[in-house]
């Protein structure tokens, strides 16, 4: 899964009770439009800001309203999430109890689906509103551990009056995000919560990864279900006397013949039986099998695409729309690549290795990660984009739609040519 940065909000050797003062003093100074007397950490100062783009009310207090416990019922079975509850609860519940915290998970739309943990931890919690069915996004309750996790895709903790909302300012949480490994989806976020005296500066390190284990432990269930699906896709292919490939429902291959081998196809969302254009492969005819998808390259000619729209009007979920003769499919991108995309379609000349380096990083010489990133992104769009230098292909039109708030444009980002 790789190596994250975690940025702890209470610095190594430095008193608690004196950095929340000196937290207080900037969240005020903030909220007066005055000078601060020090800059806030930069996934807080970030957050700040789309709170008062946002109005969010530092005096709110409790949100509302609270999903019925036959809605709540419902987003827990639908959520992805309850496969990896008893890794959760096994690696951060007890600490939870013993250390006066309490746990909390919640689905990708910010609802609270579980709260465990220290009693007198949840009566505080319910005195704050915090409750299982609320929306603890930041547009409800501003600036938060889990909200800001939300928006920043990362591992964040926030400590006393780093929290925008003055009634929050007695806690301390740190988030960490829950991805599907099958797709990359967002499926939610694991939250330690508690007493702002209770912060510890290795409470993100312990929530990150624990959440990582259950991550590779849903990867290891997939692996299971795929293995059982090869069993199924070699005597298929076998009758089938031509090239196909069969995968799963996320485009993982579980078995080829006649093909290049890959891990993994870009399917397009909502994918049904038929005739669909594919990059990997051009015009492909797609039939359904227990499991997944039976594809077979179509012996016409694939018409190329024509035309590519890039969505991120949505904060959580940046889409790449593909037409062309054939019909039209979207795929939902990852952060990484919604960034690259969008760089992409602003620099319709093409960019360099160095200079989108540049541009996500800030720095011209991670070029080994780029590489590997635009060749991901060039195996599941094949036809679409280009190399030397790296571009989207000149016979392509190129939308590109955004929000009205220029700042809303992927919140998650900190790459210099987003931000900037």
């Amino acid at each position: 899964m790789g190596q994250r940065d975690l940025e702890a909000a209470l610095p190594a050797g430095v008193d608690p009770r004196r950095h929340a003062r000196v937290l207080a003093q900037v969240h005020e100074a903030a909220l007066a439009g005055k000078a601060l007397p020090s800059r806030p950490r930069a996934v807080i100062g970030a957050s700040w800001q789309r709170m008062r783009r946002l109005g969010v009310d530092p005096e709110g207090r409790a949100p509302a309203p609270i999903l019925t416990a036959e809605e709540l019922e419902s987003r827990r079975r639908t959520s992805g999430l309850a496969e990896a509850l008893p890794t959760l609860r096994g690696g951060l519940l007890t600490l939870a109890e013993q250390a006066a915290h309490i746990m909390v998970i919640v689905d990708a739309g910010g609802q609270v689906l579980w709260r465990d943990g220290s009693a007198a931890v949840r009566r505080r919690a319910d005195g704050l509103g915090f409750v299982e069915g609320v929306d603890w996004r930041e547009e409800s309750v501003g600036t938060n551990a889990i909200g800001t996790a939300l928006v920043a895709r990362r591992p964040v903790q926030v400590y006393s009056a780093e929290h925008y909302v003055r009634a929050q300012h007695s806690w301390t949480c740190a988030a960490a995000p829950l991805h599907d490994p099958r797709d990359g989806k967002l499926l939610g976020v694991v939250d330690l919560s508690g007493p702002a005296p209770t912060v510890h500066a290795t409470t993100l390190a312990l929530v990150d990864a624990v959440t990582r284990l259950a991550q590779a432990q849903l990867r290891t269930a997939h692996l299971t279900e795929l293995e059982r699906l090869r069993g199924f896709a070699a005597p298929v292919l076998g009758k089938v006397g031509g090239p196909a490939v069969v995968a799963d429902e996320h485009g993982w291959v579980a078995a080829a013949a006649g093909l290049a081998p890959v891990d993994r196809i870009a399917l397009p969302t909502g994918l049904k039986p038929g005739r669909v254009w594919l990059p990997a492969y051009g015009n492909c005819a797609v039939e359904p099998v227990p499991g997944g998808w039976l594809i077979r390259p179509a012996e016409d000619d694939a018409a190329p695409p024509t035309r590519v729209v890039l969505d991120v009007r949505s904060p959580r979920e940046p889409e790449l729309t593909v037409a062309g003769a054939t019909g039209t499919w979207t795929h939902r991108l990852s952060p990484r690549h919604a960034e690259m995309l969008y760089v992409l379609a602003s620099h319709r000349d093409g960019r360099s290795a160095s200079e989108l380096s540049a541009d996500l990083f800030g720095d011209a010489g991670r070029t080994v990660t780029v590489r590997a990133e635009m060749s991901r992104l060039r195996r599941h769009f094949g036809g679409i984009l280009d190399a030397k230098p790296y571009r989207f292909a000149d016979d392509v039109e190129v939308l590109v739609r955004r929000p009205p708030d220029p700042e809303a444009v992927l919140p998650h980002s900190l790459a210099p040519a987003i931000r900037g």
